[in-house]
Formats: C-alpha cells, structure tokens, sequence
C-alpha cells in the first residue's frame, strides 16, 4: 500500500493527555472454535512512507571482516501458524504478509498473524487454535484487523495484544489493545482502543498503520504511522504511552497520552519503534531510521520519554530525541529465490524491532549491501547498539553507537530481520534467508557477548518451494523476543512451509517457523 506524495510538514499539534475507551464489560474468552463473520477484501500490510527518491544508489553498505564463532542451540523449532490457518479461520480468504507477532511466557507460547492466531507449549503442542486473530481483540462482522503484535510482561504476569483496526466502511481507525485478565493466555481478556481517525487532520479520516508495541515498568508504549484511509496523505508518526497499571487492574478508562505527527531531521518521522525495555530505567527510549529520500543514509533517530509516571496521573511525560551517525544503511533491493524468476519483495529501510536492556538501545532493519566477491547487490541486516545519555532533567542530550554491524551471507538475501540481547550483551536475529539456490527458509544467527559481527547463518527449516509467483508481499516483520530465564530468544519468521500448511488450493503457500534459540 504505497503512498505516492506526502503533505508538506506541518507543526504537529501539542501533545495530549486524555483516557482510552475501556470496554471492561466486554471481558470474553479466547474463541473455543472459529468465529463466524465477513472478512473484509481491503489488502493487508504496510504502508511505505513516500520518499522523494526511491531507486537504489552506488552507495550500498559495504560488508567486511570475517565473522565471529558464536553459535547458537537450538532449543525449540517448530512451525507456526501458516497460509492454511488463515485460510480456515477466514472462510477461505487468504491474506499476506503475515505480520508475524511472537510472545512467550508462563508456560506458553502465543502467535498472531494475518488474521490468525494460535496459543502453543514451548514444545509446539498446539494449545488452542488456530482462530481468527479478530477473536483476541473481540471484533467480528466485516472488521478490518492487520499488523498484529503481542507480549507477556513478568511483572504483572499478564499478556498485552495489539492491532490496527478500520471499520467495514473504510470511515474510521483506531488502536485496538487486547489485555489478558490471568497468566493464562487461553482465558479472559479485555479490551480497550484509542481511536485514530483525527477528523480534521491532513487527508483524514486517518488511519495508525503498523502499531508497534513497547513496554517498560510504568507504561504501555504503542506507535503508529499515520496515513489517510482513502488518499495518499502521511502525517508522520504518532507515540501513545498508555498507564500499565490501568490496564492490568482493568480500569474503566486508561489514561494515555499523544504525541502527534512526529518529525526528526528535517522530516516527518516514520516507523518510531518503542523499546521492549528490562528494568527500570529512568526513561522509554524509542529507535527509528532516517532515509527521506528512499535511498540510503547514516543516521539514526534516537527518542527519550522520560517521567513517564505522569501519564497514570494525567500529567505530561518528556519526550527528546537526538540524531546520530551511524553505519550506513538504505533500501534493499528485490531478492531472488529457487525455483522462480520472481524475486520477493525485501521492504524498505525502515527500523524493525527495539529492546532497552544494560544500558543499550538495539535495533535492526534490513539494508540493501554489498559484499566482498559477490557481483550483485544483496539485503541484509544493519544492527546497531545504542549508548543514551540524559541529563538531570531527564531529556536525551546525547547517545552514541556502542556496537553495531550487518548480518549477510554472499549469494543469499535476509529479508525482516529482528533482535534480542541479554545483559551480557549476547544477542540474536532471525529473518528469512533465500537466494537463488535456496527457497525462502527461516534463518537466525548469533552475537558474543564482546563480539563486533555476528556468526555464520544456521538454518532453523529450510523453505520447502518458491513463494507463490502471483503473491506481493512478505514480511512485513519477524519477531523475536528475550527469555531471561532461559538465557535464550524466542523468534518467529516467514517460509515456506510443507503442502499441509499451505492453502488449500496452494494459492497461497507462506508460513511461518517458531523456535527458540540458547545464547549461553
């Protein structure tokens, strides 16, 4: 869903403090079978924001040094929900990308995707599912749902659940957030939404594309990027910081406040990723890229909130941001795949996941490079660990690049990588790996702790075909996610699975892979 020109910036509206609609009476159970409803024939996926530019210079990231010697045990591996369960659960409708959501605790283990769901042990024993993702957040009818994400937080035990939502008459948006009431994922939730039409705003009714989840010790973290439902407008990224405690205790309304139509740079900002954040620390920081012009760039967006405590209270939290330099990165080129001349598209630039632990900011995004003895342009992944600094008022005045390098392999494509470290700064990513002698697969690979580049790629399941040569999309992101106890790191990404989990017909044949990976 490409937008081909954007507004000319204009000062975003002051931030704002106010409540989200708690719908607290309609606390429900996770479906015991499928629901029952229409399925709206809207596409699914994300937006790119538009960019004045958008071919691919002679200035690709350059790849160079050998490979640390970590690696990783596999702990966990199997497949998740698939093209088929989309399909059962939505009456024959197929959607993609997957969106691929990932979150694990208690005992379970819990994947949302276009538009399904299911609930696993560790062990991929299938718990309840697959059903249809609208299930969790209680919509049905002709509800439009995409871009599904979710996590258990061990502070309060509880499982938080977030999608964009657009009415059946393409009229209006909103944030919904779904609020599990135990430990348990297979009971009850509640939820709540925040509305995101902005009637009066540029190009609106508006809708929050892409809601990427954060959390710290205070505050739910949920960002957007706001584009017009029917037009091309973009207006930038949106920040929510809604009161953790509201929603655990299943208050009647949450306070939350707006940051609107975010800038940095010189230009509006796009896909701002908050921080799933370890500890306490005195701020949420968030980690976005800066590539206007659709080509390639050496910087980096690094935001702060800090005195986030005010927003249980009503009051205003402070929100700074700095820009960095660092390596380059840019658009990735197209990437082949065996047994097809059509190539899969990599995406753009834009940041995939952030984590806040130790003192460090990690994110990654996947860049087109270049790669010592290899003739052609390839996507990778960019990596980069982050250092902020506050001063005493809690505003970011600083923050430099601690650690940070690419993930590649010459002759192969990682496409949606994501990343998760511990507090000994041992991290791993997963992404889909394929080339032209390779079907898509599902692929990780991990850091040392004092190590500057990641190991050599292992395959967790090789792709098993090509991508359906008629399909668009892929992606739009994988996910991984820390499991401090274990010292290991749950991740999901998109392959091609066996005939069993593709559609019925095969006119569609993605799935995704499900494992966990050791890192000591």
């Amino acid at each position: 869903m490409a937008g081909p020109a954007a507004a000319a910036p204009q000062a975003p509206p002051p931030p704002y403090a106010s409540a989200v609609r708690g719908l607290a009476p309609q606390v429900h159970r996770v479906a015991a079978s499928a629901p029952s409803h229409a399925v709206s024939p809207r596409s699914k996926g994300a937006r790119q924001r538009p960019v004045t530019a958008s071919r691919l210079t002679s200035s690709a990231a350059r790849v160079a040094g050998a490979a640390s010697a970590a690696t990783g045990t596999l702990l966990h591996n199997f497949n998740g929900v698939s093209s088929r369960d989309s399909e059962i659960t939505n009456f024959n409708q197929r959607f993609e990308p997957p969106d691929q959501g990932l979150c694990a605790g208690n005992g379970f283990v819990l994947e949302p995707v276009n538009s399904a769901y299911s609930i696993y042990t560790p062990s991929g024993k299938v718990v309840r599912g697959p059903f249809n993702v609208n299930d969790l957040f209680d919509e049905g009818a002709a509800e439009f749902t995409s871009d599904p994400r979710c996590y258990f937080d061990t502070a309060t035990n509880t499982w938080f659940a977030t999608i964009l939502f657009l009415n059946a008459s393409f009229t209006a948006g909103r944030i919904d957030i779904a609020v599990s009431t135990t430990s348990d994922p297979t009971g009850l939730w509640r939820q709540f939404q925040i509305d995101t039409t902005h009637l009066g705003g540029n190009g609106c009714p508006c809708f929050g594309d892409q809601p990427r989840m954060g959390i710290d010790h205070q505050n739910i973290y949920v960002s957007t990027d706001e584009f017009s439902i029917n037009g091309p407008e973009f207006n930038g990224a949106q920040l929510y910081a809604i009161a953790k405690n509201d929603l655990v205790t299943g208050a009647s309304t949450a306070h939350f406040v707006h940051f609107a139509n975010l800038s940095i740079g010189g230009t509006l900002a796009g896909a701002v990723e908050p921080a799933i954040t370890t500890g306490s620390p005195a701020a949420e920081y968030f980690l976005s890229s800066l590539d206007p012009n659709g080509t390639f760039d050496n910087r980096l967006g690094v935001w702060a909130l800090s005195h986030g405590d005010r927003v249980a209270t009503g009051g205003m939290p402070v929100l700074s941001q700095q820009v960095i330099t660092s390596e380059p990165y840019g658009r990735p080129p197209p990437a082949t795949q065996r047994g097809s001349a059509s190539t899969i598209d990599s995406g753009d630039d834009r940041m995939q996941q952030a984590q806040f632990i130790k003192g460090r900011i990690w994110g990654e995004l996947t860049t087109g490079l270049t790669i010592p003895g290899d003739p052609a342009q390839r996507a990778g992944a960019a990596w980069f660990a982050v250092r902020p600094i506050l001063d005493s008022s809690g505003r970011l005045t600083d923050a430099s690049i601690s650690r940070q390098g690419y993930v590649s392999m010459s002759g192969r494509y990682a496409l949606y990588p994501a990343l998760q470290a511990d507090a000994s700064g041992r991290a791993a990513m997963v992404f889909t790996l394929t080339g032209k002698d390779l079907y898509p697969s599902a692929a990780y690979a991990t850091l040392p702790a004092t190590g500057t580049a990641f190991g050599p790629i292992s395959i967790a399941a090789v792709g098993t075909g090509p991508y359906d040569k008629n399909a668009t999309r892929w992606g739009d992101y994988s996910f991984a996610i820390l499991d401090p106890v274990a010292d290991a790191v749950w991740m999901a990404t998109e392959y091609i699975p066996r005939v069993v989990s593709q559609t019925s017909t095969r006119a569609r044949n993605w799935g995704t892979r499900v494992f966990e990976v050791g890192l000591s």
